[in-house]
């Protein structure tokens, strides 16, 4: 399908006889941010790991805009990119050269702009050179985010992206992402535990649980699918619950 930027087909992650992703299988096209939703241990840390190329899965294929991960790697990962507050940026670097030795590693033309460009956008201009490590949580957050745009990625992978954020940076971070995906080349995968921040950024979620995809559909209609008044309700049964439920 020409608009699909991330395909996955047939996933698995075994550690000796523990499975943290178990066969699962699904896509995400342009224009669309997509929600890998699930308590901590459910497979979503590792499901991200896998589509980076960072873990080697035990079966399974990772696609990147038809690319195959596995055997064009570098092909399928030149237009990816990703943010999580457990990669923080080398902390001796400042905010602008963390943002350089990154540019020229993905090889962005016109780079000097486009550094300048998203300094401004995120609000980091007071911070261009000041050393990374020192910078608050929510700051560095910020600068990974800058980082994670600044090849224009197709695919943008975002783990817990709001995490460190307070309420009115996390809200301006979200709108500059949703605005990022409709302009409709790039498609977002995005991890969070905020069923409100899933609610308004997410067109479809994914509910994993035990390495499973459980749950499949729209956040804002899911709920009421399965007698539940809202997201969180639905998260709560499905960490507390999972056996109870099939995939839909």
């Amino acid at each position: 399908m020409e608009n699909l930027v991330l395909s996955v087909a047939g996933l698995s992650k075994h550690y000796g006889g523990v499975i943290a992703v178990d066969d699962i299988s699904f896509e995400v096209r342009q224009g669309e941010i997509v929600g890998l939703l699930g308590p901590n241990g459910a497979g979503k840390t590792t499901t991200i790991s896998m589509i980076l190329g960072v873990l080697e899965p035990t079966s399974g294929v990772v696609r990147v805009e038809g690319i195959d991960l596995a055997r064009h790697r570098s092909q399928a990962l030149e237009r990816t990119n990703f943010a999580a507050v457990y990669t923080p940026l080398p902390g001796n670097l400042t905010v602008v050269q963390n943002l350089r030795i990154f540019g020229l590693i993905y090889g962005v033309h016109s780079l000097k702009e486009r550094i300048e460009r998203l300094l401004g956008q995120f609000e980091l201009d007071a911070f261009r050179d000041v050393k990374c490590g020192v910078l608050s949580s929510g700051e560095q957050t910020r600068v990974s985010l800058a980082k994670a745009m600044l090849n224009s990625p197709n695919l943008l992978l975002l783990d817990e992206p709001t995490a460190s954020l307070d309420p009115s940076s996390a809200r301006d971070i979200r709108a500059r992402i949703r605005e990022f995906a409709a302009q409709g080349s790039c498609g977002v995968l995005w991890t969070s535990h905020n069923m409100y921040e899933v609610e308004e950024v997410c067109d479809r979620v994914l509910f994993l649980s035990h390495g499973k995809i459980l749950l499949e559909g729209d956040p804002k209609s899911l709920p009421a699918e399965h007698g539940k008044e809202n997201l969180e309700d639905l998260f709560v049964m499905i960490a507390r619950e999972p056996l109870a439920l099939e995939r839909t």
